[in-house]
């Protein structure tokens, strides 16, 4: 099962993936006010899950606001790909150029490589590497339920942006056309941000890779 939360002012999407084991993931927490930290606390409760692991598919800082809550709350270590290191470390002046504050992060605990394999209860997910958007961009994809944590890589008729420090267009092109383009076409893509698609949707149509 996929809970979507949208959260700060970026409009950013916080997963909660879980199954009927209870146990679950929580993948990009976006969470800045008291009150989107309740919401997402209080689904958790509400449900009777129990946060096994806490990952960023990258580390802008409207995906890890709510980093440090997690981390304390429910006493996960964070993962995140190594290459993601200089992004998280630069938070804080992303967050001054922005104009928002942006809470102290914790220290990953644990790295996670393309291949890996991301489980929890029955679920597993398959880490796909996808560069561009960040340097360590991760989507991950569960082959049996047909859907893919896409992150900022790719949006319903829209790419993530690469204006941001180590970001690469070329990078992001290929990595949509060589990872996540040679998925199934009734793959469904939960992006970071707005609504979801499907990877048949976006060859047909995504204006940038057309």
């Amino acid at each position: 099962m996929i809970q979507i939360f949208t959260f700060n002012v970026f409009q950013e999407n916080t997963y909660v993936l879980y199954d009927e084991t209870k146990a679950c993931i929580i993948i990009d927490p976006g969470c800045y006010t008291q009150a989107e930290r309740n919401k997402l606390t209080d689904f958790i409760k509400h449900k009777g899950l129990t946060p096994k692991r806490l990952i960023n598919t990258h580390c802008h800082l409207d995906h890890v606001f709510g980093n440090p809550f997690v981390a304390t709350t429910y006493g996960l270590g964070l993962e995140i790909h190594p290459y993601e290191i200089p992004v998280l470390q630069n938070v804080d002046w992303a967050g001054k150029r922005f104009g928002v504050p942006v809470p102290t992060q914790p220290e990953p605990t644990a790295f996670i490589q393309e291949g890996d394999m991301i489980t929890f209860g029955n679920t597993k997910l398959t880490t796909i590497l996808a560069p561009g958007h960040s340097p360590g961009s991760l989507c991950f994809y569960n082959a049996e339920q047909g859907y893919l944590i896409g992150g900022d890589v790719l949006f319903y008729e829209s790419i993530g942006r690469t204006d941001l420090p180590l970001g690469n267009h070329a990078t992001l092109l290929q990595s949509i056309q060589n990872k996540l383009f040679v998925l199934p076409d009734e793959t469904v893509v939960y992006s970071g941000h707005g609504g979801k698609t499907t990877i048949g949707h976006e060859k047909k149509y995504n204006p940038f890779l057309n």
